[in-house]
């Protein structure tokens, strides 16, 4: 198949979720040009620490994706990639860092730019695809609370500590003002598909969307817009939000609701409900009246977490395969915009 015949495929987030989607997208590539978009106003963690001593722009979501998108068709490539993903588990300072991160800080102490960092460790990656960071700037995540509270900072606002987590967000934005990276203002225009999620909604879908220019791409793209519904709600962010809530969140700020909403249909395992119950968390209910598509998206296997990794991390997520095939197989499908749920 020619460049010219593969469907090109946008995923908007960062983190864990968009890891997944792109994880599975890699089988299809023969198919289908892929370009991640990722926020940069992660402060937590690794990458906080980094971003704190360095002031370069925060690095993890543009690791993970990178890590997504590498070769792994031989043991060698395959080495290659888990090296990026090793977490150190020692007791000294390098305690909690990930090696990827390190290694896209040592670039671009090397290169002098963070673009031409992300570009060698493509080269290096052997990516299949391109990872575009949501803009050049150093900007910091903003909240406001429904009862006037002002928080500052993603990973304040992704773990509130001893804040009313039941409080909704109001309004999001960026501290300084950004503009959008101009390659990611080309791919969301020349997008056939942009898919957003799954991923905490505030800190990685809706971290992109509020950069000035964003909501100006999507709306002047043709390209069909994809939500993938989270599965559990995320405490601080969408306390008692349903997948309707979700999906008018995303539309408010990007101008255009979905084409599509993907929903699992799979059970959850009720021994992990009973671990998120405890962290007043709790399954997304599917209250959207509009048509969805929904299928099993669930990933069975164990979450098992990383020695040294101190963040909050999901214990259900969807399986990449599963999700990758359901997208791909209605890519191209005129049918796309009117499938009834079930």
């Amino acid at each position: 198949m020619s460049v010219i015949d593969k469907k090109r495929i946008v995923v908007v987030g960062g983190g864990t979720g968009t890891h997944t989607v792109l994880t599975g997208l890699k089988q299809y590539r023969k198919s289908a040009d892929l370009t991640a978009i990722v926020a940069v106003t992660d402060s937590g963690g690794s990458t906080g620490r980094l971003r704190d001593e360095f002031g370069y722009l925060p690095v993890g979501d543009v690791r993970m994706a990178l890590a997504a998108l590498a070769k792994d068709d031989n043991e060698h490539e395959s080495l290659i990639r888990k090296l990026f993903l090793h977490r150190f588990a020692s007791n000294g300072d390098v305690a909690g860092h990930n090696f990827g991160n390190l290694f896209l800080v040592a670039l671009t102490d090397i290169l002098g730019s963070e673009e031409v960092a992300i570009e060698a460790a493509s080269r290096v990656l052997q990516v299949c695809g391109r990872v575009l960071p949501v803009t050049h700037t150093k900007v910091n995540l903003v909240a406001h609370y429904a009862d006037g509270r002002e928080v500052v900072g993603e990973h304040e606002i992704d773990e509130p500590n001893g804040m009313e987590t039941h409080i909704p967000i109001t309004t999001l934005r960026v501290t300084p003002h950004a503009t959008l990276n101009p390659a990611v203002r080309e791919s969301l225009r020349n997008a056939d598909l942009i898919v957003f999620g799954p991923g905490d909604l505030y800190t990685s879908i809706l971290a992109n969307c509020v950069i000035d220019g964003f909501k100006d791409a999507i709306q002047e793209s043709n390209a069909t817009l994809v939500y993938i519904s989270n599965l559990m709600t995320k405490v601080g962010q969408t306390t008692g939000m349903g997948v309707r809530e979700h999906v008018d969140e995303l539309a408010r700020y990007i101008g255009r609701s979905p084409d599509v909403v993907l929903v699992n249909d799979a059970p959850l395992p009720e021994e992990l409900l009973i671990r998120y119950a405890h962290e007043l968390e709790f399954p997304v209910l599917m209250n959207l009246d509009i048509d969805v598509l929904t299928h099993d998206l669930l990933a069975t296997e164990e979450i098992i977490r990383s020695a040294g990794d101190v963040l909050k991390r999901s214990l259900i997520r969807h399986d990449p395969h599963k999700l990758a095939q359901v997208l791909m197989a209605q890519c191209s499908s005129k049918q796309w915009r009117h499938q009834k749920k079930r």
